[in-house]
């Protein structure tokens, strides 16, 4: 099968070497269009020289079994929609609807559509697509690992939600920025139900600015059969504008804050005003008191960072992120 595949190469890096691989695994013959100096120029301020550009790709693919010629091309589409001798085209996400353009041209052509091969990005540490423009800004080298700390806006200022998503993000990055943004949730002071995790959705959409990540905690409570639970919720967006969502174990307040809280008390001033007394000297907010200091409000807003972080952990069981 004879198989295409374009694209700048800019910097050649893993995600180049995922496209290449594919191309070389599923063809006899692997014909390779680079951009031209003239057409990369228009798009890009800073590109490498087309003979260097060739090079790199030439030096990779020649440890590949297979047969490969590298051509020059000055438009998206190259030869493509008149090559009567192509078979298939390997592309990115970001490439794909360039591919569906082509075999429309095929077939006004006279020509048979290309089997299109999609193969996925490849992610750097922080969970976005490895580029020539973030290697060339320094963000990343072309592996994807990063070369400057990873940016976390929380929305709030309040140091325990800081200080949690903190910790849970250096259990899985290595190098991390967290700052705290002043935002408004959206939801009433005292949340209840879907409000919880709308209100963690509308502080991350909120602050997420121009760091990498943007993080939103909100607690909130839920009414059951047996009292009333106290649970948090986390959502993590990322500049792609996907966001993941988790949340916190939950513990049950005494009823008599539940009462409060049905006459229009915020569970934290109910809580305060009735076991202040019982706070002092004992930190961690109301499951620090309830749990004896055995658990802190930190470390439950720790664990509710974790678990909106788990498909970003595990991200080859959820290919939607």
């Amino acid at each position: 099968m004879r198989v295409g595949l374009g694209g700048t190469f800019n910097v050649l890096h893993a995600g180049h070497c995922a496209l290449l691989d594919t191309a070389a695994a599923i063809g006899d013959e692997v014909c390779i269009a680079i951009t031209s100096d003239d057409f990369i120029s228009k798009t890009k301020k800073y590109h490498t020289p087309l003979e260097k550009r060739a090079e790199r790709v030439d030096q990779y693919l020649s440890s590949k079994k297979c047969r490969y010629s590298i051509t020059v091309i000055d438009t998206p589409e190259g030869n493509a929609p008149y090559d009567k001798f192509l078979d298939a085209i390997v592309v990115s996400p970001e490439t794909y609807e360039n591919a569906v353009k082509i075999n429309v041209s095929r077939e006004l052509n006279g020509l048979k559509p290309l089997e299109i091969v999609t193969v996925p990005h490849v992610l750097a540490e922080d969970g976005m697509p490895i580029s020539s423009t973030r290697i060339i800004s320094g963000e990343i080298d072309i592996h994807g690992k990063m070369l400057r700390p990873l940016k976390i806006a929380v929305g709030s200022l309040n140091k325990i939600k800081i200080d949690a998503t903190r910790s849970a993000f250096l259990r899985f990055y290595e190098n991390v920025e967290v700052f705290g943004v002043n935002v408004q949730s959206g939801v009433p002071e005292q949340p209840k139900e879907s409000e919880t995790r709308q209100g963690s959705i509308n502080r991350a959409k909120s602050c997420i600015g121009d760091a990498d990540y943007g993080v939103g905690l909100e607690a909130g409570v839920f009414e059951t059969e047996d009292g009333l639970y106290d649970v948090q919720y986390c959502s993590i967006i990322d500049k792609a504008g996907k966001i993941t969502i988790g949340h916190g174990p939950g513990f049950r307040y005494p009823d008599a804050v539940r009462e409060k809280v049905e006459n229009g008390w915020t569970v934290g001033d109910a809580f305060n005003t009735m076991y202040e007394w019982e706070r002092k000297g004992m930190g961690g907010g109301a499951i620090g008191c309830l749990t004896k200091g055995v658990v802190t409000r930190t470390q439950l807003s720790e664990q509710a960072v974790i678990a909106a972080l788990v498909p970003r952990i595990k991200r080859e069981m959820f290919p939607e992120i």
